[in-house]
């Protein structure tokens, strides 16, 4: 069991070491979890991963399944009074139940000058949440979405807009991330689960919503972020651990990703649950900077991605062995030093949110290692604009959006 284990932890130390960005320079691509650190950590690094490669390959089996969505109230009732008194800015927060997420909704909320809808598939654990941490009563809305799921994507649409509140930002953050799975599982349309949700359920989300955003009903800024992630740009070292993104001539997602009429896989090739979250990132990203081209200069909207940095004791590393979960945030904290903890990261979005500043659009945000934000550049495959125009036309299709 611990060789099984430890050949988890070399698969996803390798899948998701994050990056240690050395400078806010916007010449040059900014540097990786190990560029900028001295070459003998580099080869320190190298060797864990060689020796912990040493034992045994095996992983669980994951079966597949079709994602179901957790029940929640149809809709959440906002008083009149409130709509009429509240001036609050409100933002979307996808994913906000834990995590970066929850980090970034409770600094929003602190505020006091932001109303955030937590927009999460477990309405119950979503409000356990906003209690936790102390968010102010008043300071944010929980509602249900579960994006593994078209029709709750639509559903949660509909609700929002019966709230009654203008929209000023959307936040595109939740995640699926299924590293040891051997076999794929699917959405609740038939979808393989990572893209699924990361990409086309956030892609139905920003589109549908485009339109109550663009209704301008005050002077405030309107953004959409998509978090993407280190692991989908092949610039960085990390980027390049094997298995690669690789999106392909996107074949498999043009075929719909359901394992019968094409591979669950949007290049093609066998199924991989880490490398599919890799693609869903870069899918993500892709698709700011599309909007970006479609939509900023003639609505003002600024869309931009980001990196906040490894956030190691994430959530997002539920499906992994007990061993990687303990072994990994000291490996970014003493030998990346790539670590970055959830509150930290929390305040990094929240700036993307809501900081005059970083008003720019069409950006790819990070931080150095005194958490001062910088431009910083995809891969040539993230980047791609042809590939983002013809990624955007295949999921429209998908979606019945053409």
């Amino acid at each position: 069991m611990a060789a099984c284990a430890a050949a988890a932890v070399s698969s996803s130390i390798a899948a998701l070491t994050c990056e240690r960005s050395a400078s806010g320079s916007t010449s040059s691509v900014q540097a990786s979890a190990f560029v900028g650190t001295k070459v003998s950590v580099c080869r320190d690094a190298s060797a864990l991963l060689r020796a912990v490669n040493a034992g045994s390959s095996r992983q669980a089996l994951v079966a597949p399944v079709r994602a179901q969505s957790v029940a929640a109230p149809a809709e959440t009732k906002t008083s009149s009074s409130s709509k009429k008194t509240d001036t609050k800015q409100t933002v979307i927060i996808t994913g906000a139940s834990s995590g970066l997420g929850l980090a970034t909704a409770k600094v929003l909320a602190d505020s006091g000058k932001w109303h955030v809808i937590m927009a999460c598939r477990d309405f119950l654990k979503a409000e356990r949440a906003a209690k936790s941490v102390g968010m102010p009563k008043d300071g944010y809305t929980v509602m249900h979405c579960d994006l593994s799921s078209l029709n709750s994507v639509r559903q949660f649409v509909e609700n929002f807009r019966r709230s009654g509140r203008a929209l000023d930002v959307l936040v595109c953050n939740a995640a699926v991330y299924l590293p040891t799975a051997k076999e794929p599982r699917y959405t609740a349309d038939g979808f393989e689960l990572s893209v699924g949700t990361n990409h086309l359920g956030h892609f139905l989300l920003a589109n549908l919503l485009l339109e109550d955003i663009q209704h301008k009903q005050n002077d405030n800024e309107r953004r959409v972020i998509i978090v993407g992630s280190i692991t989908g740009n092949t610039n960085t070292v990390a980027g390049n651990v094997p298995p690669k993104a690789n999106l392909g001539d996107l074949r498999g997602l043009a075929g719909g990703l359901d394992g019968v009429r094409s591979s669950v896989m949007i290049d093609g090739g066998d199924f991989d649950g880490a490398k599919a979250y890799k693609d869903s990132k870069v899918c993500n990203m892709l698709t700011m900077q599309e909007m970006h081209r479609r939509y900023h200069e003639k609505t003002g909207i600024v869309f931009a991605s980001l990196y906040p940095g490894c956030i190691a004791t994430t959530g997002l590393f539920r499906e992994h062995y007990q061993l990687f979960r303990t072994l990994f945030p000291p490996f970014q904290k003493y030998i990346t030093k790539g670590y970055v903890s959830e509150e930290e990261s929390g305040k990094r979005l929240a700036q993307v949110v809501s900081d005059p500043s970083l008003n720019k659009s069409g950006v790819y945000w990070s931080w150095n290692n005194q958490s001062n934000s910088f431009e910083n550049e995809l891969s040539q495959e993230a980047s791609d604009a042809e590939k983002a125009r013809k990624l955007w036309d295949v999921s429209e299709k998908l979606l019945g959006l053409a």
